[in-house]
């Protein structure tokens, strides 16, 4: 049977399901329900000390984007650093950690930009017994505008300097929490690693406005009639993050740094895919405070699963296994062609593929045939861009077909040439056009 256990940056924990450090984390209440639930850790919700003091708004602290059922897809929120006394979170860090001394135990971090300041309340922390610490150089709001969090984040020499201190002055395991909010993630994880950090995580939240109430014209949430950028989360940002834990592992400047995903995780596909792309252990935030704590006993036993069925036995065996199938666009395979097939018997005749293609792409599928409502895909005119496929309401109703070296490309006339193996040496490929140039 698939074991779950994993061991991150040389923090150990049941499963890899972790919850990010966020309002579920505020408190031992909290966490205690959490562990109960089967969560295998928790980043603690970031402490900081030392600056202005934290007062968080009592109005609207969350907007959210919804489906036209009402399903959450992506969720925005305003509020700050942990509000509640230093003193107590690190006592009830402590307990919590004896009491369930095998959960991951780390402890979201916020301080000024400056050497002391780091390290008294590392001194602190090493005191409760946590296993990490994670620095948080990501939250796009309110702390940012102090010149801490994604202010620290966004200049990668600030993310290296106070990493270093942060190795100088703890023994602990340092993650880097990385924002999102910048143009290539590669250098603020490149400096992390220079500065000596155990491993990162992200993304943090992405800076945003959730829209604009059309009755008052104010945006929206507001309280007394303002409002603030805040920071997004939640399924519709996954794809994001994703992107960017695979750029981090395919980096040959960053290979081998442990990465701890964060970004719409909310069931154990999820999991899987960051888990793929790189990831050594996924943080939960958004899909914890819809669904409640219980939520991590269906990513738990969906993923085990997931590696039953294909034999995998640790999380290690399938860990980062999709990075070498990313690729920069130059080095696709050119001569690759698919068509779109659609099944008849489970096609609905809704014409949502026939729309699409007809009204937005390349013309590709029939309304008719004999004089009846009935839709199939010319191949002389598919490209198979996937459109059709998206937009159809019945699962795997349209499919892609590869087509096979030498077989004919009705579009062009011309046959398949290479398979993917033969694309990298083939005359046609722009990569080895350039690399010859």
């Amino acid at each position: 049977m698939a074991s779950l256990h994993t061991q991150f940056a040389g923090i150990r924990s049941p499963n890899p399901f972790w919850l990010a450090s966020a309002p579920p984390t505020d408190k031992a209440y909290n966490v205690n329900r959490a562990f109960e639930a089967g969560w295998g850790g928790v980043v603690w919700k970031t402490l900081g000390e030392a600056g202005p003091p934290v007062v968080n708004v009592n109005g609207p602290r969350y907007g959210a984007l919804l489906s036209p059922d009402r399903r959450l897809l992506g969720f925005n929120n305003i509020e700050l650093i942990t509000d509640r006394d230093l003193e107590i979170n690190l006592r009830e860090i402590t307990q919590v950690k004896r009491d369930w001394p095998d959960r991951a135990m780390v402890v979201s971090l916020m301080v000024p930009c400056t050497e002391n300041a780091w390290r008294d309340i590392l001194v602190r922390v090493a005191d409760t017994g946590a296993d990490g610490i994670e620095l948080n150089f990501g939250c796009p709001h309110g702390m940012s505008e102090r010149g801490m969090g994604a202010a620290v984040g966004q200049v990668p020499e600030y993310i290296q300097m106070v990493t270093e201190w942060c190795k100088h002055y703890s023994r602990l395991p340092v993650i880097v929490k990385l924002t999102p909010n910048i143009t290539d993630v590669r250098l603020p994880a490149r400096a992390a690693k220079k500065g000596g950090a155990d491993a990162v995580s992200l993304i943090n939240t992405i800076n945003s406005i959730m829209g604009v109430d059309p009755a008052t014209l104010t945006m929206s949430p507001a309280t007394g009639g303002l409002g603030s950028h805040g920071g997004y989360c939640g399924p519709a940002v996954k794809p994001i993050a994703l992107n960017m834990v695979a750029e981090i592992a395919r980096d040959p400047q960053t290979a081998g740094l442990p990465i701890s995903g964060i970004g719409g995780v909310g069931s154990w596909r999820d999991a899987l895919d960051f888990i793929a792309l790189g990831a050594g252990t996924v943080q939960v935030c958004t899909a914890a405070m819809v669904y409640g704590f219980k939520i991590v006993q269906e990513m738990a036993s969906g993923l085990s699963d997931y590696m039953d069925d294909m034999g995998f036995v640790s999380i290690d065996d399938f860990r980062g296994r999709a990075v070498p199938t990313v690729k920069d666009w130059q080095y696709l395979n050119l001569n690759h062609i698919s068509k779109a097939v659609i099944n008849q018997s489970s096609c609905i005749q809704c014409g949502r593929c026939h729309i699409a293609c007809e009204d937005t792409s390349h013309q590709a599928i029939t309304a008719t045939k004999d004089g009846q409502r009935h839709f199939e895909v010319k191949e002389e005119e598919c490209v198979g861009c996937n459109l059709c496929v998206t937009v159809c309401p019945v699962p795997e109703c349209i499919t892609l077909r590869s087509l096979a070296p030498g077989e004919v490309d009705r579009r062009t006339g011309q046959p398949v040439l290479a398979t993917h193996a033969d694309w990298t040496t083939h005359p046609n490929n722009p990569a080895r056009a350039t690399a010859a140039a």
